[in-house]
């Protein structure tokens, strides 16, 4: 097979450059994994396993969502959509969506302390897991379930469960780092 190199007349041909010598160095072979996503990758299987959920989609973002589907002949498929854990940020949201279905839906109404159970389930779960539960992941979980009171009161909550008062008001901003700067 002919390449367009070789149809040019040798003279037009750039010059080839010999290689330099390689470098005789030294140096650490590096783990293509750390410590910490080995982890983090080991709470992810054990979790998706012992609750028999399916990832539909690893999401980029701090988001996610829980779900399950039941078909004619009675089976269920439990789903989730979340971020991959890699840290506790995404250790956290990884673990409710799974808390989800481990304190099973319908459970608790209204929604919003369905919410916090979940929550609440999560950080147990990365407690005894040996995960770290970071100020920023208290400061989001308390986002979150203010966030959840607040639709439940735009959609007519009568009586706010004893759980979720602490959660009325906005979190304290400590760890925001970002109005420092």
């Amino acid at each position: 097979m002919l390449t367009l190199w070789d149809i040019l007349p040798k003279r037009m041909r750039p010059a080839v450059q010999p290689r330099p010598a390689a470098v005789n160095r030294i140096s650490k072979p590096r783990p293509s994994v750390s410590r910490s996503h080995e982890r983090y990758d080991e709470l992810a299987r054990d979790l998706l396993e012992e609750y028999g959920v399916r990832v539909r989609k690893w999401r980029s973002s701090m988001s996610g969502v829980a779900w399950q589907v039941t078909y004619r002949d009675g089976s269920v498929s439990k789903l989730i959509e979340a971020p991959k854990p890699r840290g506790p940020m995404s250790a956290a949201v990884f673990c409710h969506e799974i808390g989800h279905h481990a304190i099973g839906f319908h459970r608790y109404k209204p929604r919003c302390l369905e919410e916090f159970h979940a929550w609440d389930w999560a950080l147990k779960e990365m407690e005894r897991r040996g995960v770290n539960v970071t100020d920023r992941v208290r400061e989001r979980m308390h986002e979150s379930l203010h966030y959840a009171i607040q639709k439940a009161a735009r959609r007519g909550l009568k009586q706010l469960p004893v759980e979720l008062a602490p959660f009325m008001s906005p979190p304290p901003r400590k760890s925001d780092s970002r109005a420092l700067a």
